[in-house]
């Protein structure tokens, strides 16, 4: 099978990347938090929350998305979106997981870029198993580049263990 040749796998923070967007695990307050979302708020700075207090005024659903500039960031755009808290695999946590990348490449695209980076979302605090995860994130992001203009779709893990579950999924294609 394989996956499209535009999705690479790379350590360390999506932050880092060189690329038009990348996808924030945010909560559902969109109001920052800790992990990437609070990195991202702190190097944004306060015209991030404005705008997010502007474009998701009473916060944002698990599973959906919002963009915004960023900022101080050396991205073009931010999308921010809640992932699913792991529960036991049985409450719809895949749908809502698929939902988040589905809807930031969605985002991203629209907005104009050409390439995106991602991070693991859901597979911190959230508690999500790595590697189905991972697993989720990928195939959804192959299947969003099926006649997409995006050239690249890079997933930056910033954990040792993040890292070798989105490599173990990778070569097992």
């Amino acid at each position: 099978m394989g996956w499209d040749p535009r999705i690479r796998i790379v350590r360390g923070s999506v932050l880092e990347l060189d690329v038009d967007a990348v996808v924030n695990a945010a909560n559902t307050s969109m109001r920052g938090g800790g992990g990437i979302d609070g990195q991202v708020h702190r190097l944004a700075g306060r015209a991030m929350v404005q705008e997010l207090m502007r474009v998701a005024p009473h916060g944002c659903k698990t599973g959906q998305a919002v963009l915004t500039p960023g900022f101080g960031l050396r991205q073009k755009w931010v999308v921010h979106t809640p992932g699913p808290v792991w529960l036991d695999g049985e409450s719809g946590e895949a749908a809502l997981l698929e939902s988040c990348y589905r809807t930031s490449f969605g985002l991203a695209e629209r907005a104009g870029a050409r390439s995106i980076g991602f991070c693991g979302i859901s597979t911190g605090i959230y508690g999500y198993p790595l590697e189905e995860a991972i697993g989720i994130g990928i195939r959804t992001v192959d299947r969003c580049l099926d006649g997409s203009k995006v050239e690249a779709a890079v997933f930056a893990m910033y954990r040792e263990d993040e890292f070798e579950a989105a490599t173990d999924v990778f070569r097992r294609a």
